[in-house]
């Protein structure tokens, strides 16, 4: 991983970690040990103590008493957990959003889509694909302009773009073909007024997504009802 640029800092460590992990260059169950990092980081190891620190509160990794700090791992019930919490906040998020829209909101949203849709035509990797979904996602969330919901996504943020880019790495192809259409019927129901569709819409979104994931974990059963 990349050394941090600035000595003594835990964000600029927590960066470089967390960017490691993302990208899969540290997989999930991982060791993450102090004076390893410290030197690969050219940090001080109260700084790298510090960055797991913010890690951990992100979700992103759990220290434990004789097992030190490990990044977390892709279990059934993590991810279980994990896009139950999302489906929450992306249907209040998606039905305060709609109450605020704006032309040049949705347009925003489309400009995103559209973006996602050139990323396909020039066979773009699944990073570039995945930062386009959660910065559309980012947007709604600064539409619906409620500071603790914001403050609700961020604390999931992280964990939610760990399990993204393993559905992304695992089923590359599925994510691929179906994160354009997806994005595109949560603008029309944005748009269109309905609140409960769009409550309904925006939470199978998200479990759809989980179900794809739990398809591709090793050592899982299909979930039921999965997309094909």
């Amino acid at each position: 991983m990349r050394r941090a640029r600035r000595r003594g800092l835990a964000h600029e460590a927590a960066d470089r970690v967390r960017e490691a992990i993302l990208e899969g260059r540290v997989p999930p169950g991982s060791a993450l040990r102090e004076v390893e990092l410290a030197a690969s980081l050219e940090v001080s190891r109260g700084s790298v103590r510090e960055g797991l620190a913010i890690l951990e509160r992100e979700g992103l990794v759990r220290s434990e008493w004789h097992r030190g700090t490990r990044v977390i791992e892709l279990t059934t019930d993590d991810v279980n957990e994990v896009y139950a919490v999302r489906a929450a906040l992306e249907r209040l998020a998606t039905t305060l959003a709609a109450r605020r829209m704006t032309p040049e909101r949705t347009a925003e949203l489309h400009t995103l889509v559209d973006a996602m849709e050139q990323a396909l035509c020039v066979d773009a990797d699944g990073p570039t694909l995945l930062a386009l979904d959660l910065a559309f996602h980012d947007r709604i969330y600064d539409t619906a302009a409620n500071s603790r919901l914001t403050t609700s996504w961020r604390g999931l943020r992280s964990q939610v773009h760990l399990f993204q880019a393993a559905r992304t790495r695992l089923d590359r192809e599925r994510y691929r073909s179906t994160v354009v259409a997806e994005h595109r019927a949560l603008i029309r129901h944005l748009s269109g007024g309905a609140t409960d569709v769009l409550a309904q819409a925006a939470e199978e979104h998200v479990d759809s997504a989980r179900r794809a994931l739990l398809d591709v974990l090793p050592g899982v059963a299909p979930t039921e009802g999965a997309p094909g």
